[in-house]
């Protein structure tokens, strides 16, 4: 049965010590953007029509527990517009406490697949559109602890588990391409679309409206851009109107 997924350009505010930046594959050393204002940056994205930030703590990624709270909450508390928020989130107390102070949708990783319980346990709370799961890959195998342990697992036959505990969608993330600005593989996503029946957001390498239109072929769900709206190669307000609208 083929289910129709709303696409959706999602915007992404990655938080470290305090700012707004953008990495290249996740290596703290190499920035692309860095900005003060982390709020001012999340409403801008607002006003220009997201309709969901993606909020990223990669301070909590290494760490093990969110370090940014506060300027997650006053995101969360300024924005009318849900926010999905993941990096750190390694109890279920730390999830439920997310969910329960304003964020729509948790991001799970390492939690996810240290203690997949975690997942069939807040889908029972909160449903399943409040519970994401991060499939972070690196070549063919999934990686945790914010990009830093390679696994065994390979992302499809993840996204098959969690969808099984109930998660409501994927985060499929190419580390691999992860803030290069060179494209996207297709292959991938094609792959882990066509496995499992919840959406599935794609991160990772988009550069081009052309990158995001194809993306949308693949009947993913949606696509995480951050490097490309921050360096100006594409213009956020372009890409809603182009491609959700398209």
């Amino acid at each position: 049965m083929e289910i129709r997924r709303d696409f959706r350009v999602i915007p992404a505010v990655d938080l470290k010590e305090g700012k707004c930046v953008t990495l290249v594959g996740g290596d703290p050393g190499k920035r692309i953007a860095e900005i003060e204002d982390p709020v001012r940056t999340a409403l801008g994205w607002e006003k220009k029509g997201a309709s969901l930030l993606h909020l990223i703590d990669l301070d909590g990624a290494i760490e093990g527990v969110p370090a940014n709270m506060d300027i997650v909450r006053e995101i969360t508390g300024s924005l009318a517009i849900p926010v999905q928020f993941g990096g750190g989130i390694r109890t279920v107390e730390s999830a439920r406490s997310m969910l329960d102070t304003g964020v729509h949708r948790v991001i799970l990783g390492t939690l996810a697949f240290r203690s997949p319980g975690a997942v069939e346990e807040l889908v029972r709370k909160y449903g399943s559109d409040r519970v994401m799961v991060a499939l972070d890959f690196r070549g063919d195998r999934v990686v945790t602890h914010g990009w830093t342990s390679t696994t065994s697992l390979d992302p499809i036959s993840s996204a098959k588990k969690f969808e099984a505990l109930g998660a409501g969608s994927i985060l499929h993330t190419n580390v691999d391409v992860e803030g290069r600005l060179k494209g996207i593989p297709l292959e991938p996503i094609l792959e882990i679309v066509a496995s499992v029946n919840i959406g599935v957001v794609a991160s990772g390498g988009v550069s081009t409206l052309e990158d995001l239109l194809s993306i949308k072929s693949t009947g993913a769900a949606g696509a995480i851009i951050g490097a490309a709206i921050y360096t100006g190669r594409i213009n956020l307000e372009d890409a809603i109107d182009k491609v959700e609208g398209g």
